[in-house]
């Protein structure tokens, strides 16, 4: 059986040659194989968001913040989730977020 990385590596080769239904469906079984790998949730986020399927994309992406609370990049692809989604707010709150985890790494 495949581990999480390599169906990751399998998923991103399709994001990138734009075949979204291959790599949705290949990276929703790197995140089974792996639950706690943040590059997957994040590719899973994004080839969700592709489709237009903000809300899965919003729940990947609420995922992928879990795993890494102090990485400013989740955060601000939630932000654009819930942008396009019409979620002002919660848009705003997770760019103060990431503006902020992305000050105290570069300052």
């Amino acid at each position: 059986m495949s581990d999480g990385r390599a169906l990751y590596k399998e998923a991103f080769d399709h994001f990138i040659n734009d075949r979204l239904d291959e790599a949705v469906a290949t990276y929703r079984l790197a995140v089974e194989a792996d639950p706690e790998l943040p590059i997957a949730w994040n590719g899973l986020a994004m080839a969700l968001a592709q489709q237009e399927d903000l809300d899965g994309a919003i729940a990947a992406g609420k995922r992928l913040v879990e795993l890494e609370p102090d990485e400013a990049l989740g955060h601000t692809s939630l932000s654009m989730f819930y942008m396009r989604k019409g979620m002002i707010p919660e848009a705003e709150e997770e760019k103060a977020i990431a503006t902020r985890l992305s000050m105290r790494a570069h300052g």
